[in-house]
């Protein structure tokens, strides 16, 4: 049997640590090694305790769970799972941040045991718990340095296709999973308002924090970031985000989708069903973005796209956070360029301007 893997929880709430405490004491998986209720007593522990993975508070006394989210990246890397309430705006924004400054994904706070939705939320929780334990963390620069402390490739050794000379793009459509909202921050920070395409996005995140994940992002890129709505007819310089709970495709005409069909490999939104609507839709005209994430979503939806003629970029192995959705882009051969995180705005923007040196 397997080790189990080394909780510590970091909450400051009585209730709700003891909460988590069962939850995860319960799961064979799992092993409860310190339960703190400050920042301060966090940064203390990690180093006696050595957890695998942290479940973080956000509203905290003293020393807030982003400032030591920070400060646990750049002293001590430890995958990190933020657990918040999913209805306090100022808690939705504090959490998007925090996984900014590295931790990995964010998860609703429990409910009581006498509620309906408890089991499924203490489920989640463990899930998250486990599946991030094993993702490799990297040291973080101090406060408000985001830059992977990893070698990127230069130039020369990112791997690129010829961009056409005559089918300029009319959409962009990206996705991402874990490690998603800083590589979104990025890339859509690095375009400019009047970016001449619609951007349809995909995030894996669960359906209670997708308004708060639009509103972080829309706050910290220069475009206008809207949740996709139904018969949208997507607009130049405006980020169409999949709700929590169901598919966002291009349709019929250019509008906007919401497919209520049953998850493709596990995940509503999919990733692949927005680039195979992207590819029928648009065909050479469209342009795909497949970043960061576990698992394989998306690869063969940016497969099609490509077959189709569109420009297709998956993101470079030293820049994702986790090398698993763009790793199968790239086995596909569904990547036209495989380029590190900095370098997919620049040439995004030169795919735009058709005619230009790649």
């Amino acid at each position: 049997m397997s080790t189990p893997v080394r909780v510590m929880l970091v909450e400051d709430s009585l209730v709700v640590r003891q909460l988590l405490a069962h939850i995860v004491s319960r799961d064979p998986r799992l092993a409860l090694v310190a339960a703190v209720d400050s920042g301060e007593e966090a940064l203390r522990e990690i180093h006696r305790v050595q957890p695998d993975v942290i479940s973080m508070d956000i509203r905290l006394p003293g020393i807030d769970g982003l400032e030591t989210t920070r400060r646990i990246m750049a002293e001590r890397p430890t995958p990190i799972v933020v657990v918040a309430d999913a209805i306090e705006d100022s808690s939705l924004k504090i959490s998007m941040n925090a996984l900014r400054a590295g931790a990995l994904s964010v998860v609703e706070k429990p409910v009581g045991t006498g509620h309906r939705a408890y089991e499924a939320i203490a489920d989640q929780i463990c899930t998250q718990l486990r599946i991030m334990s094993q993702v490799p963390v990297i040291r973080r620069r101090p406060i408000g340095a985001e830059r992977l402390a990893r070698t990127e490739p230069g130039r020369d050794e990112a791997r690129t296709a010829p961009i056409p000379a005559t089918q300029a793009p009319s959409v962009l459509a990206v996705a991402a999973s874990t490690g998603g909202p800083p590589a979104f921050a990025k890339l859509l920070g690095a375009l400019p308002a009047d970016f001449s395409l619609p951007v349809l996005l995909v995030q894996h995140m669960g359906a209670a924090f997708m308004e708060g994940f639009a509103d972080w992002l829309n706050g910290v890129v220069p475009l206008t970031v809207v949740i996709a709505r139904e018969g949208v007819r997507p607009q130049a310089g405006h980020v169409y985000v999949a709700p929590g709970d169901r598919h966002l495709t291009l349709g019929p005409g250019g509008l906007l989708t919401l497919v209520d069909e049953p998850p493709v490999g596990g995940q509503r939104p999919s990733a692949t069903l927005l680039f195979r609507s992207v590819a029928r839709v648009a065909g050479p005209r469209g342009l795909g973005v497949l970043l960061t994430g576990m698992g394989e979503d998306g690869a063969a939806g940016l497969l099609d796209m490509h077959v189709a003629g569109a420009a297709t970029i998956a993101e470079h192995e030293s820049s994702a956070v986790v090398y698993g959705m763009p790793a199968a882009a790239v086995r596909l051969k569904a990547a036209g360029s495989v380029l590190p995180l900095d370098l997919i705005a620049p040439r995004v923007l030169r795919a735009t301007q058709p005619g230009l040196a790649p």
